[in-house]
């Protein structure tokens, strides 16, 4: 049975120091740019405490407003867990929860026992539909957030008509409550709402957006009279954080996943950079079509490039490769000198004994298939070597 042998891949698989000094610049700039972001994050840590913090000098902090109330003579003081905020609660004491959607049902189910009937009064900082139905009863978040966000009180709340307008929209909600304070309405749904408990003198109030409590936004239109009078009605202020770490935050049926743990900015802006680098490829990429024959401005010799291949041969060390080259080359020449067809010229069986018959005195038919069929060359000298000796072979042959 006749076996054809294939021909020699003649290209050289990237070593693994070939892939690591294309990369190594790819590497380098990805580790500094971390490295920055920690030493960043690092430094700015000392002065920065985040969004809402009453502790923060930040645009988007609250340090402007704490400080407006102690001149009033109203005592803030920072809790980051649940149960310290569970304790605050008291009736000449006012809870703001910062962050009411990071909470689990059964936190919120607990913050809710907590300040049901506790007299005091409670500030729930844009809840969405996670958190407020079950820490307001009766109340209920718009799914279309307002994108107002100068708004008038329009409603009887007397913090509000002294405020006028504000930087509310955000959130907007609707209640069962008939006698709840609905104001700065956004298309008939409120941004703002009072509830007042059933019994004692105790409120909740629900705020659709965060604004009025920023440093960058405390001095526009009527926001800082709001935000001192809601949060100025009692001497003390109890400003909850909730953080990740809290322990009371244990895994129960129904938790989010780590995805709606993360804010939505987060998620868009992951899918901005996504659709920047589908572009980017799209624009990259090579484009599709029919191969277009273009002359080559100048004409390059044909020995100019086997030299140029002979070197990319010698830097990658592939002797082998170089060898089975030739030796392939040489048969593809040979076969028709001897009448074997080319399909067959890198078949021993078919090509040697008709090269046999052809010289009848360049030896036996085993130095042949060492010349034209042999193991790869150890070293440049062999590999030259074969070269010469393919060489005087087709010389041979070519004879008359």
């Amino acid at each position: 049975m006749t076996t054809e042998a294939t021909l020699p891949s003649t290209s050289t698989s990237p070593t693994a120091r070939q892939v690591w000094t294309r990369a190594r610049g790819i590497a380098l700039a990805v580790v500094l740019l971390l490295t920055a972001a920690v030493v960043i994050a690092t430094i700015r840590s000392d002065a920065r405490h985040g969004a809402l913090d009453p502790r923060s000098a930040d645009p988007k902090g609250s340090r402007a407003v704490a400080e407006l109330l102690a001149d009033r003579g109203v005592d803030t003081r920072v809790v980051t867990t649940l149960d310290e905020a569970r304790d605050a609660s008291a009736a000449d004491t006012t809870l703001l929860v910062a962050g009411p959607d990071l909470l689990t049902h059964r936190q919120q189910s607990w913050l809710r026992s907590a300040i049901a009937g506790s007299g005091g009064r409670t500030v729930f900082v844009a809840p969405g539909s996670w958190s407020v139905e079950r820490l307001v009863p009766g109340v209920t978040a718009d799914p279309a957030t307002s994108l107002d966000s100068e708004l008038a009180p329009d409603c009887a709340l007397p913090a509000a008509q002294r405020a006028g307008s504000a930087d509310l929209g955000g959130v907007r909600y609707t209640t069962t409550h008939l006698n709840a304070d609905e104001c700065y309405p956004s298309e008939r749904l409120a941004t703002l709402l009072r509830v007042p408990e059933t019994t004692g003198n105790g409120d909740t109030v629900v705020l659709g957006a965060p604004d009025i409590l920023y440093n960058e936004r405390l001095d526009e239109q009527g926001n800082a009279s709001l935000a001192l009078q809601l949060l100025g009605s009692r001497p003390h202020l109890v400003w909850y954080l909730p953080s990740l770490s809290d322990t009371s935050a244990a895994d129960e049926d129904g938790e989010r996943s780590f995805l709606d743990l993360l804010p939505s900015g987060w998620l868009w802006g992951t899918l901005q950079l996504f659709i920047a680098a589908a572009l980017a490829a799209l624009w990259r990429a090579r484009r599709l079509g029919p191969l277009v024959p273009e002359r080559l401005p100048v004409a390059i010799r044909a020995s100019e490039t086997v030299e140029g291949r002979a070197r990319l041969y010698r830097k990658a060390n592939a002797r082998d490769r170089a060898a089975a080259a030739l030796r392939s080359t040489t048969r593809t020449r040979l076969a028709p000198l001897v009448g074997v067809p080319v399909s067959q010229a890198h078949a021993p069986e078919a090509l040697l004994p008709a090269l046999s018959a052809h010289l009848h005195n360049h030896g036996d038919g085993q130095s042949l298939h060492t010349l034209l069929f042999g193991p790869p060359p150890g070293d440049d000298a062999a590999l030259i070597s074969l070269a010469d000796q393919l060489d005087a072979l087709e010389r041979e042959v070519r004879r008359p």
